[in-house]
């Protein structure tokens, strides 16, 4: 007599990686409440993955303690999203440096450190989505030079990718696009408001490239006001574009090779 086979019912289901946003942290509080927000609008689009916040300085809680407790309490595997718009020094150095740490501390907990935000096509439609509410008109865009306003870097790497969203987006139907720079490179935003002001853009718009609040955004300001150029933008901030692109940078990080060794330190 044939017995029949056991049937063997599947175990329950592994719960998805915890999406780790790490954030840089400042003394502006402006900058945390942003950085929650964002983490917010990431539970609301994506409600059956765990969200955290983990801060590099100044904030709590820090990530090295963050990913502690999450090792603690049973978590086995990170995604760390870096709130970052370009591939500089944080991205690099800083942030591969703490999550190796942590992986050295937690055998068992495996930290994947995802792409930084930018380039990406979401991130134009973000700071347009800023331009629009600060008053500008998509009619207006013929006439209109936009001062595309970061906060600096001095790696050459960072500052190619700002001057090369720039010359794209310029071809989108502005009048002109240049990018500046509120530390470590030139030109300043005061500046570059000037030059298209010179060169003949009927309005001047200044489109923060920068995600929260906090010192450098506050010197962007002060130059665009300084120069007096006719619209300024609010920071990407809690956009629904950038939200959706860091869940897009979630999900390739998951479909990358699980075991992808973190960045050294250039």
């Amino acid at each position: 007599m044939l017995l029949p086979r056991p049937v063997r019912l599947p175990g329950p289901l592994a719960p998805p990686p915890v999406l780790l946003v790490v954030a840089h942290g400042s003394r502006d509080p402006r900058h945390a409440a942003t950085v929650r927000a964002l983490a917010g609008r990431l539970r609301s689009l994506r409600p059956g993955v765990r969200v955290e916040t983990g801060f590099l300085d100044f904030d709590a809680p820090s990530v090295e303690r963050l990913l502690d407790r999450l090792a603690r309490t049973g978590v086995r595997e990170v995604i760390a999203l870096p709130l970052l718009l370009t591939r500089a020094f944080h991205a690099k150095t800083d942030i591969p440096a703490v999550l190796r740490e942590a992986s050295a501390r937690h055998p068992r907990l495996v930290v994947r450190q995802a792409a930084v935000l930018g380039p990406a096509p979401l991130l134009t439609a973000a700071l347009e989505r800023r331009l629009y509410e600060a008053g500008v008109a998509p009619g207006d865009r013929a006439s209109t030079g936009v001062v595309l306003a970061s906060a600096g870097s001095s790696d050459p790497e960072a500052i190619a990718v700002i001057a090369e969203i720039a010359r794209e987006w310029r071809h989108t139907g502005w009048c002109a696009v240049r990018p500046a720079f509120a530390s470590a490179s030139l030109p300043r935003t005061e500046d570059a408001v000037r030059e298209l002001r010179a060169a003949g853009a009927a309005r001047v718009a200044v489109a923060p490239y920068v995600i929260a609040p906090g010192l450098l955004p506050d010197r962007i300001a002060r130059g665009a006001r300084r120069a007096g150029a006719d619209v300024l933008a609010g920071v990407l901030g809690a956009a629904p574009e950038l939200a959706r692109l860091l869940l897009r940078r979630y999900d390739e990080a998951i479909s990358a090779p699980r075991y992808v060794e973190l960045p050294r330190p250039a």
